[in-house]
């Protein structure tokens, strides 16, 4: 018997195969370990590899860092049945078989109030209401919701409360408006309701709605003003312009004669640049919005853009509201909120009676920009619609057609009308309020519009 390198012959086991008194299976045959020892762990001078077990636990199916074995569940695993059962409902047959506890059985008890159904077998296809009719308990619910969920969740499921359990009617009470997440679909809902408000309830819906038109001018006012305030005149030329504002090819043009070779470069004696909008009114901007059911964010963000526009002395602002009456708001300009209690959501639509009155109000028809906003669903007639639009482009109006002014992104309307508007070089389009700004600087610029890619 001899030994090679610690490893020995005719089947005796070597000291080699054994790693923290933890011995192999299978004897070694000419330094060969057996199968137990695992393909890339066989022992080569007495040396084990990495595959050799660890810590002195060897099994069959040794596992590494801690893993546990025979297909128990790991922590990542009970987190998305976790997951999986808040999102199924407990259904029997959702397949997780997890209970929930302590805060998890709560927010679940706030989901199932809204989507589960209060008794009998629940299936995930089939979901009711489960929140009753009284107002104390939808307040407890819509308290509970605050706690459990952040506040973008919070607004997805006032929505879905008051779409599929009917709960308007209890918006008007006082107490349940101070308990909600106020945002611009609940502004929307509560001006639908301002007919049916009681005066108990108006006070403090106003106060809601005031709470995020002051959230929605701090969002909007800046970039707005600053995207049209800082439309540049390229008309005149100053020698003394801001940075932003210089005319290179001018400046380098006038002060050729001042370029050094040794440097390779000009030195400009005289800089030109271009003048901006002075502060006069040079502008007009009429505002026609929709005030159809269908619109109700539009309405809130065309109001506070209104608001916006008329706080600034280069532009004169007007407000159209229309459904099948046509309202002028432009004397409630200096309070969003007073215009959108002005506004009567609802009815219907004839957009040729709103621009026949928007055609009237025209003075400087060069240096006006008319917004309008809307589905384009027409109850007037269509014909003498687009024959209006086609007279404010050939008089010089600037004519901007907007489907919609929210973050929903497009919705449905009428592709005729939308075509027809297209063919007259006034192509119709969905708008967020943060676009906006651009579009209105284009519009006064009679620069391209900024149309997003639907594609």
């Amino acid at each position: 018997m001899t030994t090679t390198d610690g490893a020995t012959t005719d089947a005796a086991t070597t000291d080699a195969a054994t790693t923290d008194g933890a011995t192999t299976d299978g004897a070694t045959t000419d330094g060969a370990t057996t199968d137990a020892a695992t393909t890339d762990g066989a022992t080569t001078d007495g040396a084990t590899t990495d595959a050799a077990t660890t810590d002195g636990a060897t099994t069959d199916g040794a596992t590494t860092d801690g893993a546990t074995t025979d297909g128990a569940t790991t922590e990542a695993g009970e987190e998305r049945l976790r997951r999986w059962r808040l999102v199924l409902g407990g259904d029997a047959a959702d397949g997780t078989g997890h209970g929930l506890s302590g805060r998890d059985a709560q927010m679940d008890g706030a989901l199932t109030a809204l989507y589960g159904k209060e008794s009998g077998a629940r299936t995930g296809r089939d979901r009711s209401a489960g929140l009753g009719a009284s107002a104390p308990s939808v307040a407890r619910w819509l308290g509970d919701i605050r706690t459990y969920f952040p506040s973008s969740v919070v607004q997805v499921m006032q929505r879905d409360a008051i779409d599929r359990l009917g709960l308007s009617a209890l918006l008007l009470e006082p107490e349940m408006l101070e308990a909600v997440e106020a945002d611009v679909h609940l502004v929307g809902t509560l001006l639908s309701l301002n007919k049916a408000m009681p005066e108990t309830t108006k006070e403090t819906a106003r106060a809601v709605i005031r709470k995020v038109v002051e959230d929605l001018e701090k969002r909007l006012a800046t970039r707005t003003r600053a995207a049209l305030t800082g439309a540049l005149d390229r008309g005149t030329r100053v020698h003394r312009p801001r940075r932003h504002d210089i005319d290179w090819n001018r400046t380098i043009a006038v002060n050729l004669k001042h370029y050094l070779p040794e440097y390779g470069t000009v030195v400009p004696e005289r800089l030109v640049g271009y003048g901006r909008a002075s502060r006069s009114v040079k502008k007009e901007v009429i505002l026609c919005i929709d005030q159809s059911g269908s619109m109700a964010s539009s309405v809130v963000y065309a109001s506070v853009f209104g608001a916006v526009l008329a706080s600034m002395r280069s532009i004169s602002t007007r407000l159209v509201v229309f459904d099948t009456a046509v309202a002028d708001l432009t004397d409630l300009l200096d309070d969003p909120v007073d215009v959108l209690f002005g506004t009567r959501l609802g009815g219907g639509t004839d957009i040729n009676r709103a621009l026949a009155y928007c055609q009237t109000q025209i003075t400087r028809p060069a240096e006006t920009v008319v917004v309008l906003i809307s589905d384009l669903y027409e109850g007037g007639i269509r014909d003498e619609m687009l024959r209006r639009v086609a007279a404010m482009k050939a008089s010089g109006v600037q004519f901007v057609a907007l489907l919609a002014l929210s973050d929903e992104g497009t919705p449905a309307y009428d592709r005729e009308h939308a075509a027809g508007l297209a063919a007259l070089g006034a192509p119709a389009f969905a708008c967020t309020p943060d676009l906006f700004p651009e579009v209105m600087a284009a519009a006064i610029e009679r620069r391209p519009l900024p149309v997003p890619d639907t594609a």
